[in-house]
């Protein structure tokens, strides 16, 4: 007789300063690792497997992430669960939501739309607590500009020159629904700086450093290295130039992820 399997979706936010991505590594703190070890101590060594959403560079934080947990045996009580999985999270790691999903759900195939957040000031050495979600370019920068040169990116576009180590096969072609710099009024604290900004992207699915690379393009025009022309060609398949420039990772927020 085949084992049933039961599947559940949780969403969780964290703090990613002090960890190295998502993904399991040798010798380093990563996100996986700590909800694999809590899961592992709360289903006092149950079978489970967990399967996220998508990956994460260090250092980048969530509003809401989200990953699968498989099991031999159901959860019966959501509450208590979440209530004993909270308990035993680091504190920069908590988990929202659970629901349970059918054998069809795939976490990383249902991912509809991800919204991201970049969040930076510029033109000061600011609070150094700032550091773990906020970049501060010491430049000024001519903020109107990067406003104009972000609404280049929505659309449709070649997108291979913002993606870290792009191979000759990748699926490059794609759609930013929603790329602008806003000023910043999620974020506060009395000890950020007056006057602080940030980049909104939304779209199905990003590549490796890609938002960063954006980023790094936009601070590039607001310090008059780039021009508006040079980012429309950089949309472009024959486009021949590099971006260098990767944006710091701790300024970067997974905002929400909708599912299908």
């Amino acid at each position: 007789m085949m084992q049933k399997k039961y599947f559940y979706v949780i969403t969780i936010q964290y703090l990613g300063y002090r960890f190295h991505g998502w993904q399991k590594q040798p010798n380093l703190k990563t996100l996986h690792l700590m909800i694999d070890r809590t899961l592992n101590f709360i289903l006092d060594k149950k079978k489970f497997k967990t399967l996220t959403s998508g990956r994460t560079d260090a250092m980048v934080s969530a509003e809401s992430a989200a990953f699968e947990l498989f099991l031999e045996e159901p959860i019966d009580d959501f509450d208590a669960f979440m209530a004993l999985f909270n308990y035993n999270l680091p504190q920069d790691l908590r988990a929202l939501t659970i629901k349970e999903v059918d054998s069809k759900f795939n976490i990383i195939q249902h991912s509809k739309i991800k919204e991201y957040l970049y969040v930076f000031a510029f033109g000061g050495k600011f609070h150094p607590f700032c550091a773990p979600i906020l970049t501060t370019i010491l430049d000024p920068l001519d903020i109107e500009l990067m406003k104009k040169a972000a609404r280049l990116f929505e659309g449709e576009h070649f997108l291979k020159h913002y993606c870290y180590r792009p191979t000759d096969n990748g699926i490059y072609n794609r759609t930013i629904l929603k790329c602008e710099i806003v000023e910043n009024t999620i974020y506060t604290a009395n000890f950020f700086p007056e006057q602080s900004y940030i980049l909104r992207v939304k779209g199905k699915g990003f590549m490796r450093n890609q938002i960063r690379l954006m980023m790094g393009a936009l601070i590039e025009i607001g310090q008059g290295k780039r021009t508006l022309a040079d980012i429309e060609a950089s949309l472009k398949p024959d486009f021949e130039g590099h971006n260098h420039y990767i944006a710091p990772a701790s300024g970067l927020i997974l905002k929400d992820i909708e599912f299908e």
